[in-house]
Parts: C-alpha cells; structure tokens; sequence
C-alpha cells in the first residue's frame, strides 16, 4: 500500500430540510469529511454556503448538470455551472461531480460535454467525474463502454445501483465492463441498488445481503487499485428520500430512515477502508 492513500467520505444533503449551516454541522457531528452539493448559482447561496463549511471545517465536492432537453441550452446551462464550480475562488472542491448530456442525445453531442470537463481538469488540475447515472450520458453499462473505448481520459462517479436497476441484474454477465469502469472511477456514490430499483429499502436487512456483498465487491477493488497508487478516493453516502426511499401507501411515511442508513454507511466505510 502507497501510503499517500487518502478516504474522504461525505454527505448528501438530499433530503435535509434545515438551513446549510444546521445541515454542515449535524454532519460535522457524525463524522464526515465533507459534503456533496450542487454547485449555487446565486451570490447569496454561494456565501452562506461556504461560510458554514469554514465555520464547520468540513470539504466539499460539487454537483453540475444541465436540465434542458434542447442540447445547445443544456450545453450552455451546464458549461456555465461547472466553469463556475471549478474556477471559483474561495473553496477548492475536492472533484466535481457532473450529471452531463442526456441518454437520448447523440453520441457526438454527449462527446462534446466530456471534451469539455477534460480541458477543464487540464486548466485547473480537478478531479472531474461523470456520473453512471440513469437519463444521463453513461446511463447503462454497454452504453458507458462505448464511451470508455474511445475516450481513454474518461473519469467517473460510480453509482453502479443505476446499472444494476437498468439491466435487471447485478452485473454478473457484464463483468468486463464492469472491469473496465472499477479503472476509471475517482468517485463513488454508496447506495445499494438491486435488478428492480436503484436503493434497496434499507441495507442492514438481511434479505439484501447478496446486493450489499455485490457492491462492496466492487468498491474495494476501487480501494485496493487507490491504495496501490495512493491516490485519494472519495466517497458520498447517497440513500435517498422518498422516493428514492419506498414508502407505505397512501400515507407516504418511508419506510426506513435515510439520514440514519447514510450514518450506517458512513461508519461502514470508514472501519473497512480506513479502519476507524
């Protein structure tokens, strides 16, 4: 092991109802690193943004994406945000983190926002990582491939829970490419996703167990290939509200509790890969 290895883990504030100052310190409280975020856009959410992570000492890494479905106003949207994320001057992330393109544009108007975030790595010395997320450019497992195959500086968040909901399977006939990604990743987003949905209902049940055993399969060979090069790996804890998180009928209660499941992964993640 290089001993320059490094684990950050950090939390969504997906979910959380308080203020950015209550949310930045119930997460210093637990143990986090840091935080992942979407990158504000206004002047005002930028500055209580990064006065509560100063105030709280805690790292960050942003969020970017464009909405639009027409391809030149969401490739504007989205330039115009990561270029902000990555240029600004205040807080260095510690990656950033793109929902980039859509998986119903083309393969050559997709290129085109991962040629941009590679320029931008180069210029600013970021990590940047396009995420492995359903509607978004490597939204199933072939379909990343074709992208690994011709673009070799390719980096990734790998949130492995959408492909296993995409192909209905976890991934067991599709072990090459999943190879082929475990070499790209600089970034993780830990929630458990099964064939039928991207978040099991809570992943200390032991009826998800083959699930769990499955993902930690993969993230530590991301580890062991950090800790060879001693690269720093972050990871978020990324279990979701409703309704990401399942829910009883009518009443809409969840039927598991997100911000505890996230702590639960937290420690989880901290004993196997740091061992605290």
């Amino acid at each position: 092991m290089n001993n320059n290895f490094e684990l950050k883990v950090l939390a969504t504030n997906w979910g959380f109802n308080g203020t950015i100052d209550e949310y930045c310190a119930k997460v210093k409280q637990e143990g986090y690193d840091g935080i992942e975020i979407w990158w504000p856009t206004e002047q005002k959410a930028q500055d209580e943004l990064f006065a509560a992570l100063k105030k709280h000492s805690l790292e960050v890494g942003f969020l970017t994406a464009g909405q639009e479905s027409n391809y030149t106003d969401h490739f504007a949207t989205f330039t115009k945000m990561i270029d902000a994320a990555a240029t600004n001057t205040v807080q260095r992330p510690l990656y950033i983190n793109c929902h980039s393109g859509r998986d119903y544009f083309t393969y050559e108007q997709n290129k085109t926002f991962i040629d941009h975030t590679l320029q931008l790595a180069k210029q600013t010395g970021l990590k940047i990582c396009h995420e492995t997320h359903r509607s978004r450019i490597l939204f199933a497992a072939p379909v990343a491939r074709h992208y690994f195959d011709t673009m070799p500086e390719l980096r990734i968040t790998f949130d492995v829970s959408h492909w296993c909901n995409v192909s209905e399977t976890l991934l067991h006939d599709q072990q090459e490419t999943v190879d082929i990604a475990l070499q790209r990743v600089d970034h993780i987003h830990a929630r458990i996703g099964h064939p039928e949905g991207p978040q099991v209902n809570d992943p200390r049940a032991p009826e998800w167990q083959d699930a769990l055993n499955a993902h930690f399969g993969w993230w530590d060979k991301v580890v062991e290939m950090k800790k060879q090069k001693g690269d720093r790996l972050t990871i978020l804890t990324e279990f979701g509200p409703p309704d990401y998180m399942p829910t009883l009928p009518y009443t809409r209660q969840p039927l598991g509790d997100q911000w505890a499941i996230n702590v639960h992964m937290l420690h989880l993640l901290k004993a196997r890969y740091s061992g605290t």
